[in-house]
């Protein structure tokens, strides 16, 4: 079985992306949480992952680090990770990798944090393109090969790149347009995103640089996180 090392599931975007994927498609997993914070956990972690980040897999001797790497890794052993027809597969793995290194902006000013609800202080000029690209993409998906996910009719490796959007979504009340907009709440619908959101609203570990992060750029308008 493999063995899935994530952060909290309230703040870690990059963690959430294969563990969403994998509970969808009942791949099994042992979860290991490394609790933001805590330095002494983070410091022995690195005798596990080269990069000393999560998300990051270990399939027997086998370690695999980076989100990317780790759903080609399970794309290699598994079904129904990306489509099996080309022309798909070659749109989803470029959708999903355009969401691994773009949206920097949406990234920066909209830190994920899946139990509050922000009002940002101002729509930044440079989030704007950001969010109308979202749009369109997610529309292109759609229309292209049908819905009501990205890539076809079950969800895949390119949604669980675009699931931590989603509760920025939520989060931030980021306007979309009504295709894009229902295919936020058929994320959020699914089973494994309410099991993620579920955990992420017990968790009580609060990670300052990220409570920073969203009051400088927003403010508080409900914490529904337990205290």
């Amino acid at each position: 079985m493999y063995d899935l090392y994530i952060a909290n599931k309230n703040y870690s975007s990059w963690s959430l992306r294969p563990w969403v994927l994998m509970r969808e498609l009942e791949i099994a997993f042992r979860e290991h949480l490394l609790p933001f914070g805590e330095e002494s956990v983070w410091h022995s972690f690195r005798n596990i992952s080269p990069s000393g980040k999560v998300p990051c897999l270990v399939d027997g001797e086998t370690v695999v680090w980076d989100s990317l790497a780790i759903v080609e890794y399970l794309a290699e052993r598994h079904d129904a990770v990306w489509p099996q027809r080309s022309s798909a597969r070659a749109w989803a793995r470029s959708a999903a990798a355009e969401m691994h290194s773009g949206f920097g902006e949406l990234r920066r000013c909209c830190s994920m944090t899946c139990g509050q609800r922000i009002r940002l202080h101002n729509l930044s000029g440079a989030l704007k393109p950001d969010i109308a690209r979202l749009n369109a993409l997610w529309n292109d998906g759609l229309n292209r090969f049908g819905g009501p996910f990205l890539a076809g009719d079950a969800f895949m490796a390119v949604d669980a790149f675009f699931a931590p959007v989603a509760f920025r979504i939520q989060t931030y009340d980021l306007a979309l347009d009504s295709a894009a907009s229902a295919y936020v709440e058929r994320l959020l619908s699914i089973r494994a995103m309410r099991e993620w959101y579920d955990a992420a609203l017990k968790e009580t570990l609060r990670d300052e640089p990220h409570e920073a992060d969203v009051l400088h750029f927003g403010t508080v308008l409900e914490d529904l996180r337990a205290t």
